[in-house]
């Protein structure tokens, strides 16, 4: 069998496939999968293998992989120098690689945090509970339940044919910000009940600083003092931001006291804290490349049928028509 072995494995890698755990939410687990989903389905079709196939999810970069059979290979996601055998190559681009090859990424220095590498044939760590996804929280799938290091050995599955050469065009590929925009729907927690309408016109009209204490669990914004609904939580605490625990939903921009955290797919699947928002799904990929230092985000309210357009034009942009020779 065709295998990789990691020479340098960074600041985080781990193996995810897309969507990841679905319908595990009562059993107590986020779905895990790609906090960039974009760019990792994009790699997917640019190898030819199912959007859905496992790839590495690099963070920053500082990554060094070793094929030992001939592989075609893709790297999108955060800005970074690619390169193969110390030559220069191109991201959002699949390559074919000879035996033996090496693969290393440099650190993305200015946009975006993550990167996803994908192999034809996809990295076929075991299933568990029906996906290849790495829940850090959990410790379990992908490799061993952790992120990977040095001398690390991943099995490759079959290759679907030869996809090399393959590119996408400029303007299908996203770009990356340091001040983010990303669009989301209120509630389930939100007016009249919990919060005010000047709390909602905050949460969606000003900008948020992205702090340093984030990662796949989820995504902590500044703190914020709102006005709240009501005086206190009532029997499920005395601060107006607690509740009865309920189930989250993943994206969920969740007020813990006066902090707000976007929820990221490794996060809790419960809890006794106001969702006053969420990120549609057309977005969250964005939440993957906010950098913990210097990044800010503001978000736009839509309707659910503005979420829905959203998630096809998005499902779009991955078809053929947006792919060129390179």
């Amino acid at each position: 069998m065709s295998s990789a072995e990691i020479v340098e494995g960074g600041l985080q890698t781990t193996v995810q496939d897309y969507p990841g755990r679905r319908g595990m939410l009562a059993q107590g687990f986020f779905p895990a999968g790609p906090m960039d989903h974009f760019a990792h389905r994009a790699a997917n079709v640019l190898v030819g293998n199912p959007e859905s196939a496992a790839t590495l999810e690099i963070t920053l970069g500082n990554f060094r992989v070793r094929f030992r059979e001939e592989a075609t290979v893709a790297v999108c996601g955060a800005e970074a120098p690619l390169a193969v055998d110390g030559e220069e190559v191109g991201l959002w681009e699949s390559h074919r690689v000879p035996p033996g090859a090496e693969i290393s990424i440099g650190i993305a220095p200015v946009r975006g945090f993550r990167l996803y590498l994908a192999v034809a044939g996809g990295f076929d760590v075991p299933e568990l509970f029906g996906s290849r996804a790495t829940y850090t929280m959990g410790a379990l799938g992908g490799h061993e339940g952790r992120s990977l290091q040095q001398g690390d050995r991943l099995p490759i599955g079959a290759a679907n044919g030869d996809a090399s050469g393959r590119r996408f065009r400029n303007e299908a590929v996203p770009a990356h910000t340091r001040q983010w925009e990303v669009r989301a729907m209120r509630g389930p927690q939100a007016t009249p009940d919990f919060l005010t309408e000047a709390d909602m016109e905050t949460l969606f009209g000003r900008e948020w600083t992205i702090d340093r204490n984030s990662n796949r669990t989820g995504i902590r914004l500044e703190s914020h003092k709102f006005e709240w609904a009501r005086d206190s939580g009532g029997i499920a605490g005395g601060h107006p931001s607690n509740i009865l625990d309920n189930s989250y939903p993943v994206g969920a921009i969740n007020i813990n006291g006066d902090l707000p955290v976007i929820l990221g797919p490794d996060g809790p699947t419960a809890g006794g804290f106001v969702v006053a928002a969420t990120v549609i799904h057309a977005d969250f990929w964005k939440i993957g490349q906010f950098r913990p230092v210097g990044d800010t985000v503001r978000f736009r309210e839509v309707s659910i049928d503005e979420a829905i357009d959203a998630e096809r034009a998005l499902a779009d942009s991955l078809g053929e028509s947006n792919l060129e020779s390179s």
